[in-house]
């Protein structure tokens, strides 16, 4: 795929979404970033859902502290792999209050530190909550570049390093929400919807859903 090609792909995929962003729902940026903790192996409506009522309670590290492992448990039970994600999310409010003042910090070294926060989780705090061009490579991307021809890759971090690579500048800020809602959407990996797609004819994928 040529650089053309890909400008044409996100000049209509901006179009369409002149201001993507994540579906989490947040209030600030520690809530973004436990929201994110949370939404590994589980959907952003089932975080959603479980943030609803913790989340009036819950604005600081401190307030996740005098909850307690169990108490936040009880809001995030219903979640895949609840019982790891709160150690976590513990273990990460008490460094967040004794390393960074209760701040979430924005330098990738320091995010990555934090338990339960991997790459992924790092990029999207950086991009959704401090405007860097950052891309997160979930499956719905690592799909999508793959299957459209956008960025190929064997791996999560090869598809990260093709897309900062070959994604125009203007579009980087903006790429990964409107990749992840494609993906979501309309992409999808059993039976994709190419018909109601504003890229199907930009697409290398060779065995298009049409109907």
């Amino acid at each position: 795929m040529n650089r053309e090609k890909r400008i044409e792909i996100f000049s209509r995929l901006r179009a369409a979404n002149p201001k993507p962003t994540t579906e989490l729902k947040y209030g600030n940026t520690f809530q973004l970033l436990i929201a994110v903790m949370l939404s590994a192996q589980s959907t952003d409506k089932g975080v959603n859902k479980a943030t609803r009522e913790l989340f009036r309670i819950a604005k600081r590290p401190r307030d996740i502290l005098e909850l307690g492992e169990e108490g936040l448990k009880r809001h995030i039970r219903t979640l895949g792999l609840y019982n790891a994600k709160a150690r976590n999310i513990i273990r990460t409010c008490e460094i967040l209050e004794r390393e960074h003042g209760g701040k979430v910090p924005r330098d990738r070294k320091a995010l990555e530190a934090l338990p339960g926060v991997g790459r992924k989780t790092a990029n999207v705090v950086l991009n959704t909550a401090f405007g860097e061009p950052t891309i997160a490579v979930d499956t719905h991307i690592f799909r999508v570049a793959n299957r459209t021809g956008i960025a190929p890759g064997r791996n999560v971090r090869e598809v990260e390093n093709r897309l900062e690579r070959l994604v125009p500048d203007e579009f980087k800020q903006d790429a990964h929400h409107w990749l992840i809602l494609l993906g979501r959407y309309v992409c999808m990996a059993r039976k994709p919807r190419c018909g109601q797609c504003p890229i199907v004819d930009l697409c290398e994928y060779r065995h298009k859903n049409l109907d």
